[in-house]
């Protein structure tokens, strides 16, 4: 196995040393007005269908200096080879182990299965390396706390990649909410579907569910105190695990989360489902906030409300305002914002391991209302 890797490795790290990505301007030019001394240095653990995504941006980023690309899938490295050109320092290696002892190596990103993110984020901040890691922290709550903690112990810095925390849209819609433009709030609902990525290493649950539960939490500045789940199974009733899968995987699932002020949301999800959507909606006695982010304009604001009127309840002040965004890659301020956080050191304001250890907290408590067949579970 260690020769294998070795070769690997040497044979794909001396292709040729030019650089995979040419950024739009040469790199020195972007770095004489950068008043940062130097390039963050990074790892990229696991090149799947989501590290595909990192992978360009590391590249791509001028404050990022990709060190290594680590995926236990050797033809996947050799594919990847084969796709492009790689600088000579660049380490290619299915073995996670040496990249995290790379000379210089600072920061790690993990973009791998749920199930294997507490041993690497670990292994990581014990070797002193700040690290960004993939929803959800982990599968159990114990563990995505003790992480929390091992990286307050190692001063480095630990930030989850609640993608939707960082897009355009939710950004704005917090502003709106602050601003008070719903008037008093009433509900929620959000509705997340498609046919497939169906996933083998958990259910529909929490491979979704995690986006929307993020973002009605940063719109409301709260947390739920109750919830509930209840589900269908039809694809994989044979992969059941001892607290969070009882019954197998579940490909639907409907949600409800209640907030300590009463603020109630229903969310449904579902990845068997060909009309596929991606629409969250708040809504008040003055309007409704749409994000909606398959639309041509993804964040609009319903104005309206219900006069009383000779005994009728008269629809009054409607109109709809379409609310500009900017135009940046939700993945792109994610990576600039880690690269920030690893390089002076900061813990995250957006999106930081406690954040993620609280999303874990929720999504165990639901699994536990699923299996329990919908019965409401304190938090």
């Amino acid at each position: 196995m260690e020769s294998t890797r070795l070769a690997l490795s040497s044979s794909l790290s001396a292709r040729n040393n030019q650089p995979f990505v040419q950024p739009v301007q040469p790199q020195s030019q972007l770095l004489k007005t950068d008043p940062e001394p130097h390039p963050v240095k990074v790892a990229l653990l696991g090149v799947g269908r989501w590290g595909t995504h990192w992978l360009r941006n590391l590249l791509a980023h001028p404050q990022a200096e990709l060190m290594a690309v680590v995926d236990p899938a050797e033809e996947r490295l050799h594919s990847l080879a084969r796709q492009h050109s790689w600088s000579q320092s660049l380490l290619l290696t299915p073995d996670w182990a040496t990249a995290l002892q790379l000379s210089g190596l600072e920061a790690v990103v993990v973009a791998t299965p749920a199930a294997t993110h507490y041993s690497l984020i670990r292994a990581a901040l014990e070797r002193g390396l700040h690290v960004l890691a993939e929803k959800p922290l982990t599968l159990r709550v114990a563990e995505s706390q003790e992480l929390c903690q091992l990286a307050a112990q190692q001063q480095r810095q630990l930030v989850i990649d609640h993608t939707y925390l960082f897009h355009p849209a939710v950004q704005r819609g917090k502003a709106v909410m602050q601003q008070g433009s719903l008037g008093d709030l009433r509900y929620g609902y959000a509705t997340r579907t498609h046919l497939g990525p169906v996933r083998h290493d958990v259910d529909a649950l929490w491979d979704l569910a995690i986006h929307d539960i993020a973002i009605f939490n940063h719109w409301l500045a709260a947390t739920p105190v109750t919830v509930q789940a209840q589900g269908s199974v039809w694809l994989q009733q044979n992969h059941r695990d001892s607290d969070l899968f009882q019954q197998g995987l579940s490909d639907l699932v409907w949600v409800k989360l209640t907030y300590a002020s009463g603020f109630q949301a229903v969310i449904h999800l579902c990845w068997a489902n060909p009309d596929k959507q991606r629409r969250l909606c708040l809504v008040g006695s003055q309007g409704t906030l749409i994000f909606d982010e398959l639309a041509a304009q993804p964040l609009t604001l319903w104005h309206g409300r219900l006069e009383p009127i000779n005994q009728q309840f008269v629809p009054l002040d409607q109109c709809q305002r379409v609310l500009d965004l900017e135009n940046l890659e939700p993945l792109q301020r994610v990576c600039t914002h880690f690269l920030d956080c690893a390089r002076h050191n900061r813990p995250s304001d957006v999106s930081p391991g406690s954040l993620g250890a609280e999303l874990v907290k929720i999504l165990t408590a639901l699994s536990q209302s699923l299996n329990q067949g919908g019965q409401p579970v304190l938090i």
